[in-house]
């Protein structure tokens, strides 16, 4: 009889699924009482995203109110050592990031150095954003919503190599240029939040790097987030995969930096990104830390533009989705849904939180463009925990 291959998804999936129900999620889980069947009744749904996705693993985290409630991982973050993921891998976490970015800059609005709506150009006095009318000019709420008609740029380059990224002022001088008229449409753009870099930079007087360090990560106590990974984030770092159809194999990619750094080259782990999360669940408040207004808070969650409503980034989520300031903001049964993903090429995020119910949904994986996969799964979260928390009510 003609013996057929098995597919490497599938057994990488068949054997996630009995080292599952043997032995829980691989990795060091994370449990609390509120979710304690998560990981039985929703492991399945992870599995199944995986190996839809092409995804080697995965890590995720829940956050309810000011908890991580639970966060464990699937697979392997390395296929050639077959190295289990943990809630502790490394990854790259992409253009989440960017809506950290956003609070580093409101920081600054907060303490008088711009208004929203003020004009880009009037603020930069060392280059300015080439084809810019005093007319229709480029704002800092058009930065924060894609809608400032810079390019998307990217500048990308093996770590490897010989090519170091530009400094962020010969980047922008070389490359600040419209490519259409501010809101005439959403381009995204990894260089409008480079300019965001240069401008926390500006208006702080502290390299960008350092700042996001003191004002950012370290009141969220994010210590496992950086540009540059500590060698002990190194070696818990996950390798980047692209799933090759014509050979049926995963195969490693290179990692990458590149010019426009700030929108997205930094790496860390799902329980930190949890953290953020509950920050954002709470109104920018971390353990009593808080990093921006209530009133600033409400204006990041506020839809922007309504001309341009609908579908995101992948198809994210509905007709009432659309730009906040940097987070997605959508409505969804009358709730307020936020989202973000972010992706480099072998790496793929996803943040979602719903606002009403401080529930929060976090993933990073090594799988390359598998966004619709994890859109998919961060509902089917939410929806559980909504679940629970109505059926823990019940008398």
């Amino acid at each position: 009889m003609k013996r057929y291959p098995v597919h490497p998804l599938v057994r990488v999936w068949v054997c996630m699924v009995l080292i599952f129900f043997l032995c829980g999620p691989l990795g060091s889980p994370i449990h609390g009482q509120e979710f304690e069947g998560f990981a039985r009744d929703f492991a399945p749904e992870i599995l199944r995203a995986m190996s839809k996705g092409n995804i080697l693993s995965a890590a995720v985290a829940l956050v309810h109110k000011d908890k991580i409630v639970w966060a464990g991982a699937y697979g392997y973050s390395n296929a050639w050592a077959q190295t289990p993921a943990f809630a502790e891998t490394v990854y790259l976490i992409g253009s989440t990031f960017k809506t950290m970015s956003t609070f580093a800059l409101l920081q600054q609005m907060e303490r008088g150095k711009f208004k929203l709506d003020d004009p880009v150009n009037d603020h930069l006095t060392e280059f300015k954003i080439q084809g810019d009318l005093p007319s229709n000019p480029v704002t800092f709420r058009h930065l924060l919503t894609h809608t400032s008609g810079l390019p998307a740029d990217f500048g990308p380059c093996p770590v490897w190599s010989d090519h170091a990224p530009l400094p962020l002022k010969l980047y922008l001088q070389q490359s600040l240029r419209l490519q259409s008229p501010p809101l005439s449409t959403v381009i995204y753009s990894n260089l409008a939040y480079t300019l965001i870099a240069y401008l926390v930079e500006k208006f702080s007087g502290t390299p960008f790097r350092r700042y996001v360090q003191q004002n950012i990560l370290e009141p969220l106590e994010m210590k496992d987030t950086a540009f540059e990974p500590r060698p002990e984030m190194v070696e818990r770092l996950a390798i980047p995969y692209f799933y090759e159809a014509r050979s049926q194999k995963f195969v490693p990619v290179g990692w990458t930096k590149a010019n426009a750094w700030p929108a997205g080259i930094i790496y860390g782990t799902v329980i930190d990104l949890a953290q953020w999360l509950i920050a954002n669940l709470n109104h920018g408040v971390y353990k009593g830390n808080r990093l921006i207004s209530e009133e600033t808070f409400q204006e990041v969650m506020r839809r922007q533009y309504d001309r341009f409503a609908g579908p995101m980034h992948e198809g994210w989520l509905n007709e009432t989705s659309g730009y906040g300031l940097t987070w997605w903001v959508s409505e969804r049964g009358g709730e307020k849904i936020f989202a973000h993903s972010g992706s480099v090429t072998g790496y793929t995020a996803f943040l979602a939180g719903n606002l009403d119910r401080k529930t929060g949904f976090a993933i990073l994986t090594n799988g390359n463009r598998s966004h619709k996969y994890l859109f998919d799964l961060a509902l089917t979260a939410l929806d559980y925990m909504s679940r629970e928390i109505t059926a823990a009510k019940r008398p």
